[in-house]
């Protein structure tokens, strides 16, 4: 029997119906692929000890306003946590700083950075970041591992600009990001980048679970799943259908306003087909590169790994689906979020009743 939300998102598309800790090796270790996840202290518990995981995707640094390099210090902490996938679905996540996607880091090309990985006491594995905005062994990844309980870090110079993955990169990498450690860093050009009137940043990824999506109780996480790419639910910030009148709410705009949205594919295996139903990419940057956009884009292919940054106009009020057009991931995966834009219509572009007088 179908939840309500799912009823209405198919309605909507016009669809029927350090040593080896708890799983993990140090670098160095045993291969991975014999690996198995082991319940950790945290994994037993089945009960949510958190809200939610789902990251606010109007939680966006303020753009880049400086015009010479600067430093930054940044800190990002692990979060081993037990939160809902859905109501009355909950699962083991692993996180920075208690969100997915982790978040948002926004620097300019040529600033430096001081950068500290934190794993608190709690925690039961290792864990560390691969910047993908790095150049260096393992994106920084080698020299910033933490045992729980520990801290380390690098500094490192934002040498080229463009929007990139960060991750968890231990030997099971594809677990630990898979369970919700990746965010984005954002490198932008000397001059900034152009004016727009909203921003979003969403993280798109996909879980491995031991049940049916849906089914209630405790998920623990599929190895074997995994391994063959066959993922329970493909999900926007960790959880299904999340910006949605039946979760957290859509996402506000006006008509008239630019919107700007940041797309980062954790992964681990599955790539985006990233659309806005009902709107367009007006510009596009392809694996968020920032050179010269391509224009009025349907579907951006965003690969695990990857990023994408596409704007769109409003000019009707509306609401805007934001899927993966692999749409059985909208219509049974969970994948989905929604942009409601108000304001005025104008029947020269859309008129939803031609015969009204």
């Amino acid at each position: 029997m179908f939840d309500t939300t799912r009823r209405r998102v198919l309605q909507g598309l016009g669809i029927g119906g350090t040593a080896a800790v708890a799983g993990c090796t140090a670098p160095g270790g045993d291969s991975p692929a014999t690996e198995q996840p082991q319940q950790n202290a945290a994994a037993q518990t089945t009960q949510p000890d958190v809200d939610r995981v789902a990251a606010d995707p109007t939680d966006v640094p303020d753009p880049v306003d400086w015009s010479s390099p600067k430093h930054h210090d940044v800190e990002l902490d692990v979060k081993e946590v037990t939160a809902e996938i859905e109501p009355g679905v909950t699962f083991n996540y692993m996180t920075f700083d208690g969100r997915i996607p982790g978040p948002m880091i926004r620097v300019r090309r040529g600033d430096t950075i001081s950068f500290t990985l934190n794993s608190p006491d709690g925690n039961a594995m290792p864990h560390n970041v691969d910047f993908h905005a790095v150049y260096g062994t393992g994106g920084g990844a080698e020299a910033n591992t933490v045992a729980p309980g520990e801290s380390a870090g690098v500094d490192f110079t934002a040498k080229y600009p463009g929007a990139f993955i960060y991750h968890c990169a231990v030997p099971n990498m594809d677990y630990h990001i898979s369970s919700g450690m990746f965010g984005m860093i954002l490198v932008e050009p000397e001059d900034g980048l152009p004016d727009v009137d909203r921003e979003f940043y969403l993280g798109q990824h996909e879980l491995y679970t031991n049940k049916a999506v849906g089914e209630e109780g405790h998920h623990q996480f599929d190895m074997d799943a995994m391994a063959n790419e066959d993922p329970t639910y493909v999900l926007f910030n960790g959880e299904k259908y999340p910006f949605t009148p039946d979760r957290y709410g859509r996402l506000q705009a006006e008509t008239g306003e630019t919107i700007r949205v940041y797309l980062v594919d954790g992964g681990p295996n599955v790539s985006s087909n990233f659309h806005p139903i009902g709107n367009v990419w007006t510009e596009a940057h392809r694996d968020g590169a920032l050179g010269t956009p391509e224009e009025y884009v349907q579907t951006m292919k965003v690969p695990p790994g990857s990023c994408m940054i596409g704007t769109m106009d409003t000019p009707v009020p509306e609401t805007i689906k934001l899927v993966d057009h692999a749409l059985s991931r909208v219509a049974r995966k969970g994948l989905l979020a929604e942009v409601e834009v108000a304001g005025e219509p104008d029947e020269e572009i859309f008129d939803p009743d031609p015969g009204s007088e």
